[in-house]
């Protein structure tokens, strides 16, 4: 509802008045304000204002009313209302064709009439429709809360947000993501030539300076402007956009009181909706985890149990399952480059494990496999379906880490991948293995690797003798001299030697490998039989040395101390 200037005509102080130019568009010119102005116009006049004028000071000369009246039109107001009868007895005929020229409305009035009058006449007209408005956006308000008190599903909440300002609309995540559209969209609508998430980045066009239009930005696409709105968190984050298609018309005639109030309620309704569907889905996902972190640590007494559970998150457990143990090596490093853009290390963690445990669903969801997975003590542990006697896992991370790669390319992951496991105790063993062959992969390879379990034999043995006291400190003895050396010398006796027993004693060849001369490389091999008091001949001695070295990669708490 909008008050035109055809409705100023039609109050009783205006009964007198004659309209000079633009009587075929009163009813198209709305009002906003009305104002006295006098020379000279400046810019004391704002669109769609009416403006009052006795013509003081230039009703006398005609160019100089010409450019009053000029400046009058160039600042969009909606009409000018010209007071005959003391400083003008007559609008030149210059200005009535300049009127008709640029379609503006002229009223000439009697001097009897006061100015004060007619503005208190349309301050009321106007506060009568705001007052109006502002009940019908209320009564909006409420139906809207009575939407979210009964559950309403987002897509009859953007339906009644459509039918009351009479065009679709889009509601996204902060990423430009579609949520949910109106019902009335087709798929030869207009939306489907725009990214959404691209308007998110794109400069906005510049609306007028009213503060009714400062949360709202417009985009403009192919001769097509696109409203946005944030919809923000209780915190004042956003957390989604609400996009709104308008009809071609002017956007300000489009952006009135109503709407503008039908729309911010409507954003503060749909983020009311999206907390209480993200505390639902929070919830539900910090069930299922901890549900998967009791089965991988063991802590179900029968399959009964532990299936009724699973029934009820989604979980099928009568499945075959391996166990794949992650670890993102290079977070904290990540977020040290990137934290002015996030509050906390906290904050921008769990976002940077949505979106790996996302892709993770996604590879799921791919190859038609069910997943369970959580992320606990650093580690991402996930329980993947398994359809045969092969294992899956390196196929299924082939395409975790090709998204993963294209999502988050720095993010780094080392993998250890347990046996296949049939029975509700094999998940805590399925774990176990995995966690030690993600240790192992780590202490021996680095960081990015993938071991499986069955290939670590060898480095298992050496593990469990390790935990002989007698054969710990055997090892210690052995390496901890090269290990102090190499803090002090950084001369890495520990890989020359490794190298040299690879290359079965070939002094050229390892000379060669290690870019050394040839005298260099015999200095560091006398040096590390002075160290450690072992020959390089003695294959006995060169096995313990290789045995402790091995020992020490793997991770033993004694040696790995010395670092």
């Amino acid at each position: 509802m909008r008050l035109s200037v055809g409705d100023i005509l039609n109050f009783e102080i205006m009964k007198n008045a004659r309209v000079r130019m633009g009587g075929h568009i009163l009813n198209e010119r709305y009002v906003q304000w009305i104002s006295v102005i006098e020379m000279p116009v400046e810019n004391f006049v704002r669109k769609n204002e009416v403006v009052l004028s006795t013509a003081i000071g230039c009703g006398h000369d005609v160019l100089l009313f010409k450019k009053f009246v000029e400046d009058i039109i160039q600042s969009k107001a909606s009409a000018l209302i010209i007071a005959l009868g003391r400083y003008i007895y007559d609008v030149p005929k210059e200005v009535i064709q300049m009127a008709e020229k640029h379609n503006f409305i002229i009223i000439e009035i009697p001097w009897e009439i006061r100015f004060s009058t007619i503005i208190e006449d349309v301050l009321h007209a106007l506060n009568d429709m705001q007052y109006k408005d502002r009940e019908k956006s209320e009564r909006v308000q409420q139906e809207l809360l009575q939407l979210i008190l009964k559950e309403t599903s987002l897509n009859e909440i953007s339906g009644f947000i459509q039918k009351h300002i009479g065009c679709p609309l889009v509601i996204t995540d902060r990423a430009g993501v579609v949520q949910d559209r109106s019902e009335t969209y087709e798929p030869d609508d207009r939306w489907k030539f725009y990214d959404l998430k691209d308007c998110i980045s794109t400069e906005h066009a510049v609306l007028p300076q009213d503060p009714m239009y400062q949360k709202f930005h417009l985009v403009e696409r192919d001769g097509q402007t696109i409203v946005q709105l944030p919809i923000l968190k209780a915190s004042g984050d956003i957390q989604g956009y609400l996009f709104v298609l308008p009809p071609n018309d002017l956007i300000e005639d489009f952006l009135n009181q109503y709407r503008v109030n039908v729309l911010e309620h409507a954003a503060t309704t749909i983020a009311l909706w999206l907390s209480r569907q993200n505390a639902i889905e929070e919830t539900e996902m910090r069930l299922r985890s901890d549900f998967v972190q009791e089965l991988a640590k063991g802590e179900f007494s029968s399959r009964e149990q532990a299936e009724s559970r699973a029934k009820l998150l989604g979980f099928n457990l009568k499945l075959s399952y391996i166990c794949i143990a992650g670890y993102p090596e290079n977070l904290e490093l990540l977020f040290k480059k990137r934290k002015q853009h996030y509050d906390s290390y906290a904050h921008w963690l769990d976002s940077m494990i949505r979106y790996i445990e996302e892709e993770i669903n996604y590879a799921a969801q791919s190859l038609k496999k069910e997943v369970m997975m959580t992320y606990q003590g650093e580690k991402l542990i996930l329980f993947v379906e398994m359809t045969s006697h092969e294992n899956p896992a390196h196929h299924f991370l082939d395409l975790v880490e090709r998204r993963l790669r294209n999502l988050l390319p720095d993010v780094i992951i080392s993998w250890g991948i347990g046996a296949h496991q049939e029975e509700v105790a094999g998940f805590k063993k399925g774990f176990d293995q995995a966690k030690t062959a993600l240790q192992i992969g780590r202490n021996k390879k680095g960081a990015g690797h993938r071991v499986l379990y069955e290939n670590t034999k060898v480095d298992r043995v050496l593990l469990t003798l390790a935990q002989n006291k007698e054969m710990k400190e055997i090892i210690v003895s052995a390496i901890e001299p090269l290990i102090q050396y190499d803090q002090q010398r950084t001369m890495d006796l520990i890989g020359t030697f490794t190298t040299y027993n690879e290359c079965h004693g070939n002094v050229s060849q390892t000379a060669r490998l290690l870019n050394l001369h040839r005298q260099s490389l015999l200095y560091r091999l006398r040096k590390i039989e002075t160290l450690t008091g072992l020959s390089l001949i003695d294959t006995d001695d060169l096995f313990l040395l290789d045995l402790s070295i091995k020992t020490w990669k793997l991770g033993l708490p004694e040696a790995s101390s010395i670092l």
